[in-house]
């Protein structure tokens, strides 16, 4: 297991998937679970795309309305 910060949020995922991976390394997280690792400019891009998206919130990670 592993504290991850996603744009400030601190979650606990879970790195069964990516047992190689090491503090500072980028994850791709899903669902609880870090998926694989990505370098800093593709975790970057990967963010600001997300942050184009209407269902997301800087304050909660990503967040559906109305759920």
């Amino acid at each position: 297991m592993a504290v991850v910060d996603i744009m400030g949020v601190t979650r606990t995922v879970s790195l069964d998937l990516v047992p190689e991976a090491v503090e500072g390394d980028f994850v791709l997280v899903h669902a609880g679970f870090a998926l694989q690792i990505v370098d800093e400019q593709t975790a970057n891009e990967t963010l600001e795309l997300l942050k184009t998206l209407p269902f997301f919130t800087e304050d909660e990670g990503l967040l559906v309305e109305g759920a």
